[in-house]
């Protein structure tokens, strides 16, 4: 009987302490001390794995302080024990944010069951189509290097750098300074160290030394404006019930000798809102940050705020539906070219917060992942550029970092192209008409680009020879001029005479190309046939093919201003003089006539139909014959000084 009593003396003391322990964790719940109820809970945990509660409340504490990874456990008791729609799609959330997205998919189909509500089932299907999309997402930038600062970063929390006249700012819980009971770790403050580019010098880094971090609240994400004059960053998370309720912004002015004490900003617009994550444009006039105030698409969303007469900012403004969406918008970073640069969780990503980019198209905005070699499951955020867009800093909290939240720096890492240099020998000869060639030295050749710029020219040697450095797959133009010579033009192209990048093996590659180029004397009064020009029976029309035979002869007149010349056309011996004098005149004006279509001056062009009267075969019996008397030629006749 005594054992008894004890017994249930002993059993009271139990209930008693379990539910004075489960009051204290519900207090720190209610409290926002989201760790310390974690612990609590944990406790009654323990001796109770099932219990409906407090299973909630320790996975709700994680996603409530961003660790929504961590509860997974928590809420998969909660869907065995007690199975709803919001259960149920916490416990997605929590999968899906572990990289777990078939078993996410899943989740997010059980928790449609549970409800008929037709926005509830809308919900679900987004994030199912957001995982769906995952395999659509390609790298931004497919060579850039993403490496944790090591030497940087503490076992706490390092994030959100940006850097201005030669030192890196971000916010860290390096140095103590209390505990936030929300996630357990130290309050956050601001610090600096001198910084090139993405180079630090990490052995002095200080607290902000231009006003002094206060203790007992979180103090972060800094925004620095363009002149280094006005300094914007996010304070809050006290414990003094005297403080401010929310995380807001402040301002901190450069006067005369040093900064202003920091002030509340009016942009916050209500002292409850959560404001954070600021960022300046590149020219300082707008003010761009993240808030949660009412009227927005999400949780959380984007603003932008102009700067006033005196020097405020103001006329708050939501970015939109393009960027915001029903999730998470944060760390704005706007740079020249009008991209806008952000981190969401509401845009399909590979878990919590990705990084995106917001880039001006022609059908509006057009929102891209960053990809997997920037973006994690975890949370990657704050991106700034020390040299845009080849490197700068993120913001993860990946695993196999030093601490929670790091520093990483990336850097383009694409390989410089190998080299290929092109060397021309271009030969210059004249053909005669025994056949036989001769080189042609002191002749003038000038190369020039396909813009028709001149890119430099030189004379032929003893053999005729000039050499040129030409770049691969592009096209040229030379111009060969030499006194009692037609003067010339002919294109050149290195596309395809050089091997493709993949195939190049050492970093530099020589190659050597020939081309011989043929000029003609230039005579007075010396016949000169062009070649198939031919022309439809008792017809003068320039047919096709004879158009292109008479562009080189337009060529010829363009590339030798001086020059007139005689066209002259030929038949063969058949019909009557009177009807092959005046086929061959009509031909010959019909020829004078494309020419000077094509932008020659008719001052410079006799036309002159010989009919039968110089035929090179008298005597023709074959059909060849006779094509070889009906031919087309030219002379020149005059060459101005």
């Amino acid at each position: 009987m005594k054992w008894n009593y004890l017994f249930v003396v002993l059993i009271g003391l139990f209930f008693e302490s379990c539910s004075s322990l489960q009051q204290k964790a519900m207090n720190q719940f209610d409290a926002g001390e989201y760790q310390l109820a974690i612990s609590s809970f944990s406790e009654i945990l323990e001796k109770d794995p099932d219990n409906i509660e407090a299973n909630r409340i320790v996975a709700e504490s994680y996603r409530l302080s961003n660790r929504i990874e961590n509860a997974t456990d928590y809420y998969e008791k909660l869907v065995e024990g007690d199975p709803s729609y919001d259960h149920y799609f916490r416990y997605a959330e929590s999968l899906r944010h572990k990289g777990q997205y078939k078993e996410s998919m899943e989740a997010f189909e059980q928790a449609k069951a549970y409800t008929s509500v037709d926005s509830l089932v809308g919900k679900a299907d987004l994030e199912i189509g957001k995982i769906q999309k995952l395999d659509q997402i390609e790298a931004y930038w497919p060579n850039h290097v993403l490496e944790n600062y090591e030497l940087l970063n503490t076992r706490g929390m390092d994030y959100a750098p940006v850097v201005n006249d030669g030192f890196i700012y971000f916010t860290s819980s390096r140095e103590g300074g209390g505990i936030y009971n929300a996630t357990g770790q130290s309050y956050t403050k601001l610090f600096r160290a001198k910084a090139e580019g993405i180079k630090v010098d990490v052995q002095n880094v200080q607290a902000l030394p231009e006003f002094r971090n206060e203790e007992g609240l979180n103090q972060a994400a800094m925004a620095i404006s363009p002149d280094g004059n006005t300094f914007v960053y996010a304070r809050g998370n006290s414990l003094s019930k005297r403080d401010l309720p929310e995380v807001n912004l402040f301002v901190s002015y450069f006067r005369g000798a040093g900064f202003t004490q920091p002030i509340w900003m009016q942009v916050n617009d209500d002292e409850t809102y959560w404001n954070s994550t600021p960022a300046f444009s590149p020219d300082g006039e707008t003010l761009y940050f993240a808030s949660n105030r009412p009227g927005g698409y999400g949780g959380i969303d984007l603003y932008k705020a102009s700067k006033m007469a005196n020097g405020d900012f103001g006329n708050v403004q939501n970015l939109g539906p393009k960027i915001n969406t029903p999730g998470n918008e944060l760390f704005p970073r706007p740079v020249a070219n009008g991209n806008l640069y952000f981190s969401s969780d509401g845009h399909p990503g590979y878990g919590k917060l990705d990084l995106f980019v917001a880039k001006p198209a022609d059908e509006g905005l057009q929102i891209i992942n960053l990809g997997e070699n920037i973006n994690s499951v975890a949370d990657d955020f704050a991106i700034f550029f020390t040299n845009y867009p080849k490197e700068g800093f993120i913001s993860s909290n990946r695993e196999g970092g030093v601490g929670d939240d790091d520093i990483y720096f990336f850097e383009d890492k694409t390989p410089k192209p190998k080299l290929v240099n092109v060397f021309l020998n271009l030969t210059v000869k004249e053909r005669k008409e025994d056949g036989t060639e001769d080189i042609l030295p002191q002749t003038r050749v000038v190369l020039y680009d396909s813009q028709n710029r001149n890119l430099g020219g030189d004379n032929t040697n003893q053999r005729g020879l000039v050499r040129f450095k030409l770049e691969p797959d592009a096209t040229f133009s030379f111009i060969a001029s030499k006194s009692g010579y037609f003067t010339k033009s002919v294109p050149y192209s290195t596309v395809g005479k050089t091997p493709r990048q993949e195939e190049l093996i050492q970093d530099v590659t020589n190659i050597t190309l020939d081309t011989t180029l043929y000029l003609d004397q230039l005579v007075l009064e010396r016949s000169i046939v062009l070649e198939n020009i031919y022309y439809d029976l008792d017809k003068a029309d320039i047919r096709p093919d004879a158009a292109l035979e008479l562009d080189k002869l337009v060529q010829i007149l363009k590339d030798n201003p001086s020059i007139r010349i005689e066209l002259s056309s030929h038949t063969d011996a058949r019909a009557s003089d009177s009807y092959n004098d005046a086929l061959s005149q009509r031909r010959a004006e019909s020829a004078v006539n494309y020419i000077v279509s094509q932008g020659i001056e008719r001052s410079r062009l006799v036309a002159k139909g010989y009919g039968k009267r110089q035929l090179i075969i008298p005597n023709a019996q074959t059909e060849e014959d006779h094509q070889v008397n009906r031919r087309t030629e030219f002379k020149v006749i005059e060459i101005e000084d």
